[in-house]
């Protein structure tokens, strides 16, 4: 534990020698904490720590009255965080952060010591405007550099030096409860851009997302290969509002960014192209460039706006329905980067969905110390709120499991709801991390659902080098789930740009799928789209 435990030491020491703001548990029940008078009196003391500390209060959880260290089994550990919550609610605080230790040699075996942190107010609620950008790009075209330069606001030196600040970093996965699906964001305020001083910092994306009127996240995908299936995740499996193509200046389009903007479109997404890279080349080159990138649009039925040309009002109101913005980017000269910023800033939010029941699919699944099975992904529809009752599911059997969402974390900074649009990491009570696995969904107790096994779609054979037949076995990414299936087309075959009827079977296990969805699929070479026109359940 090292110079990290040196915080929870110095924490005890001054909890001992002046008590103040640090108060010393060695764990809380429901059953005894949470008792009528007991609350009451608890929540009275949470109050004065708070008060003490100028409006924060540290708990430490698994040490004994006088400090010394105890540790406690990761489930009363757990119960002990439910309870804290609870009496900081009461006291009209919330728990900001929460650190955590193993209990040295010597002391209980496999338990744990943490380190609460408790402010004044309310935890903040994410209901803020808030949109989702999905990037697509061939490799080295500038996409996560163009990215830093926009959250942080620095000029890359030329190097890429900016990207770096949009790799996920070991300690980044420490905690495991946020999400980092999306690998930047910033936003917007009245006095303008709020940007990330230092991304690696967790402390700096939850001050952004504080401060921010409007939040912009940016969702990462791979550009060395065609149809990766990282980049089909970002594309297909997340809730995006618009998407962002990058093409170099020295390179122009290639097939990866022809595949990558079939993607973007064949989901329906408004999108941006943005030209990268032109302080690179010469003039005549740039201008070559936007030439072939107008008729790579064009060529898909759409129609290049350029921002340059008719400003960034026109851009944000006749983006979609067949327009797409095109911009000159520079990350190292910062060259139309400020007319990208004012397009983030005043692009509309699309429709969120937030009336309708809570969804999420899950994306990614963790086990935190301390706190248990984390699933993140991105509100599909609804809103999810702390104590909520829900169910994951389906399990591989088809059945759903009853789970409770302990508390929920947006960029680091925790939130007592979050609703459609929004990256989150959700802690479940009730259910082992082994046993969250990506592609299922998170709703509620009463919706109901019911797992299904196969479905009927229209499809759109984009690319195959012969023909779609009888048996057909591709990968089928739908929302986050992402299984091979079989299909049986009408008629018996598919040919290259036909579009056609087909039942699609998943071949290991059912998903929770709905009339509407969208998907991917793909095997070898072979590519295409589809939409769900029907479904059949597996319990039937």
């Amino acid at each position: 534990m090292g110079a990290d435990r040196a915080v929870l030491t110095r924490t005890i020491e001054r909890g001992e020698e002046e008590g103040g703001n640090v108060e010393f548990k060695t764990r809380l029940t429901r059953e005894v904490h949470l008792a009528e008078g007991r609350m009451e009196s608890l929540a009275a003391q949470l109050r004065h720590r708070v008060l003490s500390g100028d409006g924060e209060a540290l708990y430490v959880i698994g040490v004994t009255d006088d400090g010394g260290i105890a540790g406690i089994a990761p489930t009363a550990f757990s119960e002990s965080m439910d309870v804290l919550s609870l009496l900081a609610e009461e006291a009209d605080a919330h728990i900001h952060e929460v650190e955590t230790w193993a209990a040295g040699d010597g002391e209980a075996e496999g338990g744990l010591v943490g380190l609460a942190t408790i402010r004044e107010g309310a935890a903040f609620e994410a209901d803020d405007d808030h949109i989702v950008v999905g990037t697509a790009g061939h490799v080295d075209h500038g996409k996560s550099t163009l990215v830093g330069t926009l959250v942080t606001g620095q000029a890359d030196d030329g190097e890429g030096g900016t990207r770096s600040y949009l790799d996920v970093q070991p300690h980044e996965m420490d905690r495991g409860l946020s999400a980092d699906l999306s690998y930047g964001v910033y936003g917007f305020d009245d006095e303008g851009a709020v940007r990330m001083d230092n991304p690696d910092r967790k402390t700096d994306r939850a001050r952004v997302v504080e401060e921010a009127d409007r939040l912009v996240s940016f969702v990462d995908t791979v550009g060395h290969e065609p149809w990766l299936r990282t980049t089909i995740r970002g594309l297909v499996g997340q809730k995006l509002d618009y998407g962002l193509l990058t093409v170099a200046a020295d390179d122009g389009p290639t097939k990866t960014t022809r595949e990558h903007l079939g993607i973007l479109l064949a989901m329906e997404l408004p999108t941006i192209v943005a030209i990268t890279k032109v302080d690179a080349p010469p003039e005549e080159r740039v201008l070559e460039v936007e030439r072939e990138v107008e008729s790579m649009l064009r060529d898909v039925g759409k129609t290049p706006l350029l921002v340059e040309r008719h400003g960034v009002a026109t851009a944000v109101e006749e983006i979609g329905d067949g327009i797409v913005p095109v911009l000159l980017t520079s990350a190292v000269t910062r060259e139309g980067l400020g007319e990208l910023d004012r397009m983030l800033e005043h692009l509309p939010k699309r429709e969120d969905d937030a009336d309708g029941d809570f969804r999420m699919y899950v994306d990614r699944s963790y086990d935190v110390k301390g706190v248990g099975a984390v699933a993140s992904g991105t509100i599909r529809s609804g809103e999810v709120e702390a104590g909520d009752e829900l169910l994951l599911g389906p399990m591989p059997d088809g059945s759903f499991r009853e789970v409770e969402v302990r508390s929920i974390e947006m960029h680091y900074h925790r939130v007592d709801k979050a609703r459609a649009g929004r990256i989150v990491g959700i802690a479940l009570k009730g259910v082992k991390e082994s046993a969250v696995e990506r592609g299922m969904a998170l709703v509620p107790r009463e919706a109901d659902p019911r797992p299904v096994r196969s479905f009927d779609a229209e499809v759109m054979v984009l690319n195959h080098p012969t023909r779609i037949q009888e048996g057909y076995e591709p990968v089928v990414h739908l929302e986050t789930v992402s299984e091979a299936a079989v299909f049986h087309p009408d008629g018996g075959r598919l040919l290259p740009g036909d579009t056609g009827e087909t039942e699609v079977r998943f071949k290991f296990q059912p998903y929770l799928v709905e009339e509407g969805q969208r998907f991917v699929f793909r095997e070898g070479r072979s590519k295409g789209v589809g939409t769900v026109t029907g479904v059949e359940y597996a319990d039937e």
